[in-house]
């Protein structure tokens, strides 16, 4: 059966861009590897962070609104973003967090994992998981993190819901997920055989609010596809499943197909190609302002409503 095969991308709401900036290049260590627009409100940034390419799975993504008041976690609403790291980085990581003032709750075991939760400057939750799971990874070698400490890309992501009946049902038949692991009130539910970048944790918190986007809080998660064909089969599924999907939309980079989960978190099917390497080179990914082709006409009245950014 064609599948999805892991986490894409994920997108985030932020706040002050080039705050945002910072942090994750200058903090986080993170490449920015596409320096773009919102492209259906393209007076907003969308900043693509990742490894030192943009590997498919290693980027977490914003659109900074700023105006926008804070999001607030709660049911119906991706919660937490986990980002991988090497076994025995978070040592490193927890000493790097206190020299920058990155607030922490302590360590943690999460399904025989260390994990450290944090947030960023914007609220956004957010947890280092240390794994030796093979996976597609290039260093950044201008970061100010060392290779062997850098994250490596997308680990999980944590989802809360009223009831999990509807939402497992979904996420069984329609996108290919096993359950492989209960935790507490936790369930893991995993993609392509497991492992790093190829997880989803669940939760039911039958009597919790619902939360809000905003500031802080995700968007949206991509899921992986490798190729038209899949994706095409994979859309067929979510709509057999019970889920209303786009059209497929192309993002030049890549092409999308966009749905709810029955519990109204926002999911995307995202091709793995072309690649951020399509209209720019490795080396200079994310030191200019990239547009799709059909947005190019408009480049003059689009740089005016950005604010400046500056990389350090």
């Amino acid at each position: 059966m064609s599948t999805i095969t892991g986490l894409h991308h994920v997108t985030v709401i932020a706040g002050d861009a080039q705050r945002n900036l910072d942090f994750y290049t200058r903090v986080m260590g993170m490449r920015l590897v596409k320096r773009t627009v919102n492209q259906d409100l393209p007076d907003t940034y969308h900043l693509f962070y990742g490894d030192g390419v943009g590997h498919a799975g290693s980027d977490l993504t914003f659109f900074p609104w700023p105006k926008m008041p804070p999001g607030t976690r709660g049911i119906g609403l991706t919660n937490e973003v986990s980002l991988a790291v090497p076994a025995g980085s978070l040592d490193f990581w927890a000493a790097r967090f206190d020299e920058h003032g990155v607030s922490t709750t302590g360590r943690e075991m999460r399904f025989g994992e260390r994990a450290l939760p944090f947030t960023d400057p914007h609220d956004l939750a957010l947890t280092l998981t240390e794994t030796s799971d093979a996976r597609d990874f290039t260093p950044w070698g201008a970061s100010p993190v060392p290779a062997e400490h850098q994250v490596r890309g997308l680990h999980a992501v944590r989802l809360a819901e009223r009831e999990l009946e509807t939402t497992t049902h979904f996420l069984t038949e329609g996108l290919g997920f096993v359950l492989v692991a209960e935790e507490g009130s936790w369930r893991r539910y995993a993609i392509a055989g497991g492992g790093s970048g190829r997880v989803l944790d669940i939760q039911e918190v039958a009597d919790g609010r619902r939360g809000s986007w905003g500031v802080g809080a995700v968007h949206h998660v991509a899921w992986r596809v490798p190729d038209d064909e899949t994706q095409s089969a994979v859309r067929e599924r979510v709509v057999a499943a019970g889920a209303h999907a786009t059209a497929v939309i192309d993002r030049f980079w890549f092409r999308s197909v966009y749905f709810k989960e029955p519990g109204g978190a926002l999911f995307e099917v995202a091709t793995d190609g072309p690649g951020f390497a399509v209209d720019e080179r490795i080396e200079a990914l994310g030191e200019r302002l990239i547009l799709p082709p059909w947005l190019e006409e408009g480049r003059a009245g689009i740089e005016d409503a950005l604010p400046p950014l500056v990389q350090h």
